[in-house]
């Protein structure tokens, strides 16, 4: 049997903080009322995206969890429906604070993209294709 990947736990300092960020694009968090240091989120397509506290993860309840330092480890990539979008998204982040890694460019492989952090410097792509496919000669 070959497992399902259905979930992604996002390990944060500060749980409003990061639902604050991820509101901005657009996604919506549940709080947990019996655990408030965990929160999720129902993505299209059956995918779980969850935040759990610095303290919540470390519990006893996981095992000694430790944050790890250094560049981003991972990237969540949010798809846009135009270049401008990517363009507009980027500045209004880090018009708010969050730091940019990349700012909006036409990757050689075909992509508007750029790169922020989010507030614990998880790495937070933003991308549209440049044209589709079936325009690509």
């Amino acid at each position: 049997m070959n497992p399902t990947l259905d979930t992604v736990d996002i390990v944060v300092a500060d749980i409003q903080a990061a639902i604050g960020f991820y509101a901005r694009l657009g996604l919506t968090f549940t709080v947990d009322p019996a655990y408030p240091d965990h929160a999720s989120c129902d993505l299209p397509g059956g995918l779980h995206l969850m935040l759990d506290t610095e303290k919540f993860r470390g519990s006893a309840q996981t095992g000694g969890w430790n944050r790890p330092s250094g560049d981003p480890r991972n990237f969540l990539a949010f798809r846009f429906g135009s270049p401008a979008d990517v363009d507009a998204k980027y500045a209004e982040l880090t018009a708010a604070g969050y730091p940019g890694v990349q700012e909006p460019w036409d990757a050689f492989w075909g992509m508007r993209y750029a790169t922020v952090t989010d507030p614990d410097g998880n790495g937070i792509d933003l991308y549209c294709p440049l044209a589709e496919p079936s325009d690509v000669q």
